[in-house]
């Protein structure tokens, strides 16, 4: 029997978790696990609950052998699930999150709930995928269901420890997908800033903002894939130090 493990940050009711489970759970002797929050994460990174309950509740899911919604965060879900199975002696294979209605480029991976989600997958051990879909109103997951099932045929026998694969695929039919390029994060960032949202009440600001222009990239690039119409497939890894710069401050005469 093989497990998996799904969660995302829009939701355990949005469109792309579902479209998701449903397409993992037809393979065969698959069984599908769900732990997802009630309602919209996005933008949490990996943030857990250190400070407030979550409560969990089961509930019914298309497609999943058990789905359980919480009011913490996408780690706090990606948590609680690999502890329900645990404690019901599930060996889960893959953990996937996904599919996000917006693409996670470049630096959105920072702040992404979904590759927030998948982070703490593959801290815990896990191969790990997280999977978005390009606007926030997207319809066609069918190329992006399609991707994620590749992925389990090239992950099954190999195991890439601390590593995730971030998948981004245009919202577009299959066909119309010119294919895919494995690529490196992007400079993607967004020209953002807190509005005065006087609507809320007294004192009251809202974030917004536009991305950067992307012309000048090249094939290498997550962003640039996405905008030619090709998914893209970037590894992931949590390990932020930077040797180059370690070597050089090692030889820094700095003493207590």
């Amino acid at each position: 029997m093989i497990n998996y493990l799904v969660s995302n940050d829009d939701g355990i009711d949005a469109p792309g978790i579902r479209a998701l489970v449903d397409a993992l759970s037809t393979g065969e002797n698959v069984k599908v696990y769900v732990c997802a929050p009630d309602g919209q994460r996005s933008g949490n990174s990996q943030s857990i609950s250190l400070n407030s309950t979550v409560f969990v509740e089961k509930i019914q899911m298309k497609g999943a052998e058990i789905a359980w919604k919480t009011t913490g965060t996408p780690a706090d879900c990606v948590k609680i699930g690999l502890q329900k199975c645990e404690e019901m002696g599930i060996k889960l294979d893959m953990v996937f999150a996904g599919i996000n209605m917006g693409s996670n480029l470049g630096k959105d991976t920072l702040y992404s709930g979904t590759v927030g989600a998948a982070k703490e997958a593959a801290v815990s051990g896990y191969k790990t995928v997280a999977i978005s879909v390009e606007g926030h109103h997207c319809t066609h997951f069918e190329g992006a269901c399609k991707i994620a099932l590749d992925t389990i045929k090239i992950l099954k026998d190999q195991f890439i420890p601390r590593v995730i694969l971030n998948i981004n695929v245009p919202d577009l039919p299959v066909d119309e997908i010119k294919g895919i390029k494995y690529t490196r994060l992007g400079p993607r960032y967004f020209k953002d800033r807190f509005w005065d949202h006087t609507d809320d009440g007294p004192g009251a600001y809202r974030l917004d903002g536009v991305p950067n222009d992307f012309s000048d990239l090249n094939e290498e690039y997550d962003v640039w894939a996405m905008q030619q119409g090709y998914a893209s497939i970037t590894p992931l890894h949590f390990d932020y130090t930077d040797y180059d710069v370690l070597e050089e401050i090692k030889k820094c005469d700095i003493e207590i």
